[in-house]
């Protein structure tokens, strides 16, 4: 069975997640930081905006797959849920990389990456007991 849906929004995700990667990169060269982020309040912020990514993201994914694979689940709603994830990453990062402190695209980023994780956790059980 296909999975291009989940292929798509995996790719544009890489990219996010090597522009990121690149902004620690310019920092680290910026101000000199070799490993760590030294004194460097933005270095912080950008390495953690990584972090939480890395953190978030895979195991979205591996979600947004499963439900891709299942034939019950719509295109459509593989799509709403990809762009949902893709967009709070997105907000999120700038958020974080703006204040370490509450900001719209941290705030709305989290709750939407929440979100699509609660919504394919959930989908995904009623799916697997269904199929009990």
């Amino acid at each position: 069975m296909p999975v291009s849906i989940t292929l798509l929004y995996s790719a544009l995700l890489a990219l996010v997640l090597i522009a990121l990667s690149m902004r620690i990169v310019l920092l680290r060269r910026k101000h000199r930081v070799g490993i760590g982020v030294g004194e460097v309040r933005l270095l912080e912020r950008a390495v953690r905006a990584h972090g939480n990514f890395c953190e978030y993201v895979p195991f979205a994914l591996v979600l947004l797959l499963l439900l891709d694979l299942a034939p019950a689940v719509s295109d459509i709603m593989i799509h709403v849920l990809g762009a949902a994830l893709l967009l709070g990453r997105i907000l999120h990062a700038i958020g974080l990389n703006q204040s370490a402190g509450t900001t719209f695209g941290r705030f709305v980023g989290t709750l939407l990456t929440w979100f699509v994780i609660l919504v394919s956790a959930l989908y995904g059980l009623w799916l697997a007991i269904g199929w009990l």
